[in-house]
């Protein structure tokens, strides 16, 4: 592998649903006499940005600029997002929606395994979602690639239009993408769907020869110019017009895949801005996504554990 690249002066603008991931930690030691069920004592609670909020964080805590276009409610878990991002030194553009509860994901965790999980969500409004894609073209100029981070919640609601606003400025647009219609993501530069995803929207496959033609046939129907499909075991695989470019999965012990997805992207999108090529990034990707699902929950990749040197 090359060596480390400077990624300090990488400048990327994350736009998507934000959400705030809340964790209850506690021990189980017995089973509900109402329902079987675990009882879990709670002993200790963390938050941590999740959704494009973590894909700005990852970016963020590489080195890079990084900074977030988003729509969170006016309540108490809106101010907690705001105050995550200023902690971890993220710029962010957070438009306030008095119609939106911020999207909160709350995961209760009894012996080191996730037990069960919460969600609290709403649709922001039009009204919103209109200021933030004028504000989003207000912004574009000053960045060297955009990521577009969709969760399916609403807040890429105008997502062809800033495709296409990307592409006037010739500034590469990458996006993880969500649900089983693909035809909103047309022209962006990258697509980064995991297996599951890429499945529900190319069909199942038989064979290695099957699925490479399904991901060549996507790309040429979204006109991409690179398909990368996440492969969990299996590592990732990249497709664009000179080729198909594999890496296997650098996964020592996989312990929370959760926000595994985020890390790819916001590795690649820095990797990219900092002038690495595509296929360079995708091998950095690769390795971050290794080290990220061996951590508990929506976690990020440090440059000291990503740019240790290999060992011969």
């Amino acid at each position: 592998m090359k060596p480390a690249p400077l990624l300090t002066d990488a400048r990327i603008l994350v736009v998507g649903d934000v959400m705030l991931d809340r964790y209850w930690f506690g021990d189980v030691a017995r089973i509900s006499p109402e329902a079987p069920v675990p009882v879990v004592k709670i002993n200790r609670q963390e938050e941590r940005l999740g959704g494009a909020a973590n894909v700005a964080r990852n970016a963020a805590a590489l080195g890079a600029n990084s900074t977030l276009l988003s729509v969170v409610g006016d309540d108490e878990a809106g101010a907690a997002v705001a105050r995550l991002l200023q902690e971890d030194g993220i710029h962010a553009s957070l438009h306030q929606d008095v119609t939106l509860a911020t999207i909160i994901k709350l995961r209760v965790i009894g012996r080191q395994q996730q037990l069960l999980r919460i969600d609290f969500e709403t649709p922001p409004s039009d009204a919103v979602l209109s200021d933030k894609l004028e504000r989003f073209h207000a912004m574009l100029a000053d960045y060297a690639l955009v990521i577009l981070s969709d969760y399916g919640k609403g807040g890429l609601t105008h997502i062809e239009a800033m495709i296409a606003a990307a592409n006037a400025r010739g500034i590469p647009v990458l996006v993880d993408p969500k649900g089983d219609d693909y035809a909103r993501y047309r022209n962006a530069t990258l697509l980064t769907p995991n297996r599951s995803e890429f499945r529900d929207v190319a069909g199942s496959w038989k064979n290695e020869n099957e699925f490479r033609a399904k991901a060549e046939a996507l790309r040429l129907e979204l006109n991409l110019k690179g398909l990368l499909v996440t492969r969990s075991e299996e590592g990732m695989t990249l497709f664009t017009a000179t080729g198909v470019f594999h890496q296997p999965t650098e996964a020592q012990e996989v312990f929370d895949v959760s926000g595994a997805g985020d890390t790819v992207i916001a590795t690649l999108g820095v990797m990219l801005a900092a002038g690495q090529t595509l296929e360079a990034s995708v091998t950095w990707a690769n390795r971050a996504a290794g080290i990220v699902v061996g951590k508990l929950g929506t976690a990020v990749v440090l440059p000291q554990e990503l740019f240790i040197e290999d060992k011969e």
